[in-house]
């Protein structure tokens, strides 16, 4: 029997005061109909207090672990599809002004991205975990 993957990555952060900005990147493996798992990783960086800035962050954090995974998933002949980046930007709020221009660093990576409501993996699951 023949399974549907997906395969998702996506980043939240959260500043803390005193201690700089934290990080969470969560890749979710999604076989479609059956639920999911999925592993994070958190990471402490300066503070950024530009949300801009800690948008591209989560962004460029999620794309480096998606060329990561790309490169020895496909050596072993594992991945089928590219990987989905969901990120945490949506139409309305603060992050609207942002969304051409992170989508579109993503895309030219050659990655599908979701943004809110459809970026579960960022606003949901990493969300959990900043």
């Amino acid at each position: 029997m023949d399974f549907a993957y997906r395969i998702i990555i996506g980043t939240d952060s959260q500043q803390i005061k005193g201690e700089g900005t934290n990080f969470v990147t969560a890749v979710i493996c999604h076989r479609v109909g059956h639920g999911a798992i999925y592993f994070w990783r958190k990471k402490n960086s300066i503070t950024m207090h530009n949300l801009k800035q800690r948008i591209l962050a989560e962004a460029i954090y999620s794309l480096e672990l998606a060329e990561n995974m790309t490169e020895k998933l496909s050596a072993k002949g594992l991945l089928e599809n590219n990987l989905e980046i969901h990120v945490d930007i949506g139409r309305t709020g603060p992050t609207r002004e942002m969304i051409s221009e992170v989508t579109g660093m993503i895309r030219a990576s050659g990655y599908a991205v979701k943004i809110k409501p459809e970026s579960f993996g960022a606003s949901k699951v990493a969300d959990r975990h900043v």
